[in-house]
């Protein structure tokens, strides 16, 4: 209730509204919110009733306890993989590639200090301290076979 009362809620539903698919689960009977005494219930009805309105379609659902949340967290999990591996739009929903998947994992980018010191071991003047030119990324780049990529600031 507090997390509705102080808005973390609202902030969270709007960024869980940018998923595909997402939901809110509450381990509690919706009935409970009126037998509240330190908050009127009125007030958190209202919030969640604005809340699914702003939201549609991320539900908020309650569930007695927390057996029954996980119940169905299990089956709604299940559901939405279902629904990625049938519907071959699902995959540019959720934001993934499945040519990135295939060439697989990107790798890191290396700190500064190992290109510095990688430049240096091969006679290559670079300063002791702040950026590198962008040749010395480029350089690293190309003798580790990767994809130039511009450095990072």
């Amino acid at each position: 209730m507090s997390s509705l009362t102080s808005g973390r809620v609202r902030y969270a539903l709007g960024e869980l509204a940018a998923l595909p698919r997402a939901a809110v689960v509450v381990e509690d009977r919706y009935s409970a919110i009126f037998a509240l005494e330190r908050i009127r219930p009125a007030l958190v009805a209202d919030g969640l009733a604005e809340l699914q309105v702003r939201w549609p379609a991320t539900p908020i659902v309650f569930c007695d306890n927390r057996k029954l949340a996980e119940e169905w967290t299990y089956r709604y999990l299940a559901a939405a993989h279902a629904w990625a591996a049938a519907d071959r739009s699902a995959v540019a929903l959720m934001g993934t590639d499945e040519d990135a998947t295939a060439a697989g994992p990107v790798l890191p980018s290396p700190s500064t200090a190992e290109v510095r010191a990688w430049a240096r071991a091969r006679g290559l003047a670079v300063p002791d301290r702040g950026r590198l030119r962008p040749e010395i990324h480029q350089a690293w780049e190309a003798a580790h076979h990767r994809p130039s990529a511009s450095p990072e600031p």
